[in-house]
């Protein structure tokens, strides 16, 4: 290479090394200060947070037709359905459903009724052709009777058994038209009680008919009170045009009332512990990011479940907002603090400040230098954590790592300290429990919740 190009990237070398200096302040790596904090005393405030949506709390559900189970259509699909948020009048129109398979039952239904009608008509003629048989036999017996009559008369001068015989042949004639007369009888019976099963067959196919067709107005849905259309939502999702509708749950829409909202979140399991009825919660909703509203929860599950999206199992909990907002709609996505617990006074540090190897310890600085030092953790939230023993307030710390830290010391605490102090957290903890319950307890009653807290003293 010659020694011009060998210049030139000289040059450019020098060039690079100076605006990397000039970037870091004209300072080396070394010599980058680093972050400091003071510890904290003061109001401490342990959140659960969790996602939701908004819900009406009190709402009309639009359903579809309630006779579908009757006439045998277990479920249809929506073929039309109002865009989301239309405002409707009563009675206006809201989905219409599909008729296909209700056009077949109708199609089925006027099949039958003129099967039967044509069997109707048959057994009346078969009756009457069966009937006039059965006359014109017992005309002809009653006939035959007069002539055995005559002959028992006219046989009387002679012997014996020409009488006798003349007797049995009478008997005979009446026997056979008493039976005749027995089996018009029964005919007849036979006959209307057909006739009647076939009329009655008739009738339960005609209000078939009638029902199928009062239900064919029915799949187009009107509204049943006035308000916002806010579409339903079943174990697979939203209801929309396409959807199905089924005879267990035939809801199609509904109809909220915005005056009172919910906002439902699922907590994880392992913070629900710490969630009960009548907390304060801060609600935040992403479509407007300026606002904020109160809220408190109203309910808990008692049962997890595992829903898409979750890692670990949840639990479904309700906050109802304080205070109404005309633009504020349902679906829309939350963000809730649940407020479970407020220490008035507690010493604290940020989470960015804590370390842990075997035991948890900060960064410690001083005149002298700084050092590790063990430290005892009580409660945390997501953005700081309570210490219970091992730091002062106004104590300094660093929150990032020093580049000598493998070489600092590690200030130990003493064993009984520790063991105090951890024993101290953990009746903390179960009196914090206890006043959580005691709100809860109060929240249920409807009377005025407990005070939330006690003053700590680390």
């Amino acid at each position: 290479m010659s020694k011009q190009g060998l210049l030139i990237i000289g040059v450019l070398l020098v060039l690079v090394a100076g605006a990397a200096w000039y970037l870091q302040g004209g300072k080396s790596e070394s010599q980058i200060e680093n972050l400091t904090t003071t510890v904290k005393r003061g109001p401490f405030e342990i959140y659960a947070i969790a996602t939701g949506e908004l819900k009406a709390k009190n709402s009309v559900k639009i359903r579809g037709p309630q006779g579908m189970r009757s006439a045998g259509i277990y479920q249809t699909n929506i073929t039309d359905l109002v865009t989301e948020g239309t405002v409707v009048e009563e009675g206006g129109y809201v989905a219409t459903l599909d008729r296909t398979e209700l056009q077949t039952k109708l199609r089925e239904a006027q099949t039958q009724i003129d099967l039967i009608d044509t069997q109707l008509e048959q057994a009346k003629i078969d009756t009457a052709i069966e009937l006039r048989g059965l006359r014109d036999e017992i005309v002809n017996s009653r006939f035959a009777r007069e002539e055995r009559t005559l002959e028992v008369e006219q046989s009387k001068y002679e012997p014996q058994m020409v009488i006798r015989q003349a007797e049995i042949e009478l008997e005979r004639s009446d026997r056979d038209f008493g039976q005749l007369g027995t089996k018009y009888e029964l005919t007849q019976e036979r006959a209307v009680a057909k006739i009647a099963e076939i009329q009655a067959k008739l009738k339960q196919q005609t209000d078939k008919l009638k029902e199928l067709s009062g239900l064919s107005g029915k799949f187009t849905v009107t509204a049943p009170a006035a308000g916002m259309v806010i579409y339903a939502r079943s174990w697979n999702g939203k209801v929309t045009a396409g959807s199905q509708v089924s005879t267990w749950d035939p809801t199609v829409a509904e109809l909220p009332d915005l005056s009172e909202m919910l906002s439902k979140t699922y907590v994880n399991e392992v913070d629900i512990s710490r969630v009960q009825p009548g907390q304060d919660v801060r609600i935040a909703v992403d479509a407007f990011p300026d606002k904020a509203y109160q809220g408190t929860v109203v309910s808990v599950a008692n049962i997890g479940e595992s829903l898409k999206g979750y890692d670990a199992k949840v639990f479904e909990v309700n906050v109802a907002l304080l205070a109404s907002d005309s633009i504020l709609r349902p679906a829309m996505t939350t963000s809730n603090e649940i407020l479970t617990y407020t220490y008035p006074e507690a010493l604290y540090i940020p989470l960015e400040g804590l370390f842990r190897d075997s035991i948890p310890f900060v960064y410690k600085t001083d005149p002298a230098g700084s050092y590790k030092q063990e430290i005892v953790v009580g409660d945390l939230n997501d953005d700081a954590a309570v210490v219970a023993l091992g730091l002062q307030e106004s104590d300094e710390i660093l929150l990032t790592i020093p580049e000598d830290h493998e070489s600092l010391r590690l200030e130990r605490l003493t064993e009984k300290d520790r063991r105090d102090a951890l024993q101290k957290v953990k009746e903390l903890k179960a009196k914090r429990q206890a006043a959580t319950q005691s709100k809860a307890l109060a929240a249920e009653k409807s009377s005025e919740g407990a005070e939330n807290g006690s003053v700590i003293n680390f």
